[in-house]
């Protein structure tokens, strides 16, 4: 029994998304409010969203101004109802061509397998690689279903069309389910090291993607009995899974986000103590270096080092903030300290040449008499 292979090259969609959000960042700042599939659902479902009003405590609350179309008229939904919506609108069913022309144009093939549906699979990893179907001719009963070859990432596999139209509309009704019905509690632990490895990739976006509706939920939490008795061990990942997301915001410019978030983090890891939470002050005084609010960075960096933060990373942030407040004898020993345990860069010699610059032969004077020595700590 024969079969017709058709190469899919020209009408698979992989990578459509991303190339609208090239160069774009508006685009970006929306897919990061809303994440990437509700904007990718609005746009596959032809919903044109116009304004967010963003409620960082609460993003599922979130008011969403759309219009559906080419219409003017415009209409408010809170962001999950949205999402839910959206997810319906794509698994309404359509009707579709049930043969092909000998030779079939990229739009023949685009409508026998459904735009939705090229355009859907990318979002889920799913590349469309070649379309098989049974030769013109064959009698009825012989005629295998159509079936197109998947590439899965790490596999390929020959999948009966109507089953790839039912896969991606399962992982479309997971999507919207998982924003009606989710318990505002319910938060999985498993994603942390998935945002950790995007914060290692600096990969910004995929962090908040993972953990940007943690923040409302979390701070409800705080104040319930069913919080305060959870497990340290569990407290202690809450808190970094804070502290990621606050530095993927910082990364972004997100400042006042960041320090946000970054201060729920600290509530819940002042619970448990340890290196969490010592990271989180090193994280929250940084952003305020970034921005400029020395003072402030000062006192978070120094609690970051009581608490035992790695002084290799902190000292070089403290010694910044010293030389803009004029400390400069206190940026010296900094800088001298970070030198000790093998840091170096541009940024700290350029701190190191402005405190030494002003102190003057003062100093020099100084530590040829007192040498600098930092012991094991």
């Amino acid at each position: 029994m024969g079969r017709r292979v058709l190469p899919l090259d020209e009408v698979r969609a992989d990578g459509w998304f991303e190339r609208l959000g090239d160069g774009a960042p508006q685009f970006r700042e929306l897919c990061e409010a809303l994440g990437e599939k509700v904007v990718a659902f609005a746009i596959v479902a032809g919903v044109r969203i116009t304004a967010v009003a963003l409620d960082r405590r609460a993003p599922d609350a979130s008011v969403v101004s759309f219009c559906l179309g080419d219409e003017e008229d415009e209409h408010q939904l809170p962001l999950g109802e949205l999402r839910r919506r959206l997810a319906s609108s794509l698994l309404a069913d359509e009707p579709f061509p049930t043969t092909l022309s000998a030779s079939p144009t990229a739009q023949e093939l685009q409508r026998f397998i459904g735009y939705r549906y090229l355009l859907l699979a990318p979002l889920f990893g799913l590349t469309l690689c070649h379309l098989e179907l049974a030769d013109e001719g064959e009698e009825d009963e012989d005629v295998e279903p159509p079936r197109v070859l998947v590439d899965l990432g790490a596999a390929r596999d020959l999948v009966p069309l109507s089953e790839l139209r039912q896969l991606i509309k399962d992982r479309v009704r997971t999507e919207g389910q998982a924003a009606a019905g989710a318990s505002p509690f319910a938060i999985d632990l498993n994603v942390v090291p998935k945002a950790a490895e995007a914060n290692a990739a600096g990969q910004w976006s995929k962090t908040i993607e993972l953990l940007g509706a943690w923040p409302g939920p979390l701070s409800m939490l705080m104040r319930t009995r069913e919080g305060q008795e959870l497990a340290p061990e569990v407290k202690a990942s809450l808190a970094r899974a804070l502290g990621l997301l606050g530095t993927a915001y910082v990364e972004l410019g997100n400042y006042e986000w960041a320090e946000e978030v970054l201060r729920l983090g600290i509530q819940w890891g002042q619970a448990v103590g340890g290196d969490a939470t010592a990271d989180l002050f090193r994280r929250l005084g940084h952003a305020h270096v970034i921005r400029d609010r020395h003072g402030q960075a000062i006192g978070l960096l120094r609690r970051a080092l009581a608490l035992g933060a790695a002084r290799e990373d902190v000292l070089p942030l403290l010694a910044r903030s010293f030389v803009a407040r004029e400390r400069f004898v206190a940026a010296a020993i900094c800088v001298e300290e970070a030198r000790s345990l093998g840091v170096d860069g541009e940024e700290l010699e350029a701190t190191h040449d402005r405190a030494t610059e002003a102190l003057g032969e003062t100093w020099a004077r100084f530590r040829a008499v007192v040498p600098a020595s930092f012991g094991e700590r």
